[in-house]
């Protein structure tokens, strides 16, 4: 891909990002804000976390996000019926002029992210404005594409990165004036996290964020599946319509910096010795019986050296790494940009996945991705699968990939913190 052609056409027409009426819950009708939100969609580790949001309050959002029925019909038909439901009881309420929303995010750790909700004018890949870096799983994209039709809304924003000036930006000057007022909602949910939002609609104040990121591209942090989700129906739709667009975060990380974390594989049905006698000779194994903080240190230290991965699942971790380079030359495309071909990610769908173990890497039955590392570890050694743990790849080589239009393994990568699904909704036919 020609990255001074897509310079060329971001400076043409870079990110649009238009105000809307945001759909809220009124705090005097639920438990509390934070029992009514929830991780993002495909961060909610089933079925443990989902029960324990179910029964969090009667309105937590998965109920909208991840609604269950016996079918994906009926699933979507009980998601657009209660969406209906609270918003006639006034559970949900719109609010009274658009605007965008400025969020901000803070843990004890001293993690500050803020950034600005909006409804973000949609755009393919070829355009160069907002960039993908991952693959995305055909079946999600459609399970999420009924989704939206079926409550005509967009229920949870995605995360989207772009590089701005930092402090000197006026995007930036706008969003940290509005965060020193008092904001709309506050709260704290469990993990600790703060949140706040703030509307924004101050005309002149709208037009200087508007204008300030036209003259950006963005780059998916958190997300993939949506955004593909927002393509698809903005297709089903004549133009101009809501459909062009799509709620999202967006976050300069010149100014806040989002951290990368790795996405996990659990592996059903492959025990860890089976998984261990497959590797013989192709990597080098080293036993640990050491917790888990310190078996990561010792994964943080071998990925330095080269593409290394933790196995766990029987009680113990296992080091593999150093593969055999014979196996990664038979086994990885060779053409692709050596970034991409070194990629830890790339070595386990390439050579381990389909190679070594011959998982198929899009089915369900046979693989899952777990964000939670302690929580992948647990479920393999319940269900006597295969954990395997990733170390993160660096913000910078993710989005230098993707500017060169190559996209990453499924799952690749991480970046948080996410934006808590339920603080501001957006109805397409509002």
């Amino acid at each position: 891909m020609n990255t001074a052609g897509h310079s060329e056409a971001t400076a043409r027409r870079g990110l649009e990002l238009t105000p809307f009426r945001g759909l809220r819950y009124d705090p005097d009708r639920v438990g509390s804000l934070a029992a009514v939100t929830s991780p993002p969609y495909d961060v909610v580790v089933r079925p443990d976390g989902l029960h324990h949001l179910q029964s969090a309050d009667p309105h937590n959002i998965v109920r909208l996000i991840l609604p269950q029925a016996t079918t994906p019909t009926a699933r979507n038909e009980q998601a657009a019926d209660t969406l209906r439901r609270w918003l006639s009881e006034g559970i949900l309420t719109t609010d009274p002029e658009p605007g965008l929303y400025v969020y901000e995010q803070r843990d004890g750790d001293g993690m500050l992210q803020r950034g600005i909700i909006g409804a973000l004018r949609v755009s393919d890949p070829s355009e160069g404005v907002v960039l993908p870096h991952e693959d995305v799983m055909p079946h999600v994209v459609a399970d999420r594409a009924a989704l939206m039709r079926a409550t005509s809304a967009n229920l949870e924003p995605l995360l989207l990165t772009y590089r701005g000036n930092g402090s000197t930006s006026s995007a930036i000057e706008v969003v940290e004036r509005v965060a020193d007022h008092p904001p709309l909602l506050a709260t704290t949910t469990e993990d600790g996290f703060s949140h706040r939002l703030w509307s924004i609609t101050d005309p002149d104040d709208l037009t200087r964020i508007q204008s300030d990121l036209s003259q950006h591209q963005a780059l998916i942090a958190d997300g993939h599946h949506r955004w593909a989700t927002y393509r698809r129906l903005r297709t089903e739709h004549t133009s101009p319509s809501p459909w062009d667009y799509g709620l999202v975060l967006l976050v300069d990380t010149a100014r806040y910096p989002l951290r990368v974390r790795a996405i996990h594989r659990l592996l059903h049905g492959l025990p860890v010795t089976d998984a261990l006698a497959a590797l013989d000779g192709l990597f080098r194994i080293q036993h640990l019986r050491i917790p888990l903080p310190e078996a990561l240190d010792a994964l943080a230290d071998a990925a330095c050296a080269g593409n290394a991965f933790l196995v766990a699942g029987d009680g113990a971790f296992h080091l593999i790494d150093r593969p055999d380079p014979d196996l990664l030359a038979r086994t990885i495309p060779a053409d692709r940009p050596a970034a991409w071909r070194t990629l830890d990610a790339t070595v386990l769908h390439a050579t381990l996945l389909h190679h070594v173990w011959h998982i198929p890497e899009n089915d369900p039955s046979r693989i899952a991705y777990i964000h939670d590392t302690a929580a992948t570890v647990e479920k393999a050694e319940r269900d006597g699968g295969t954990a395997v743990l990733m170390h993160p790849v660096r913000e910078e080589v993710v989005r230098d990939l993707a500017r060169q239009g190559v996209t990453m393994p499924r799952k690749s990568t991480s970046f948080g913190p996410k934006p808590a699904s339920g603080l501001v909704l957006r109805a397409l036919d509002l």
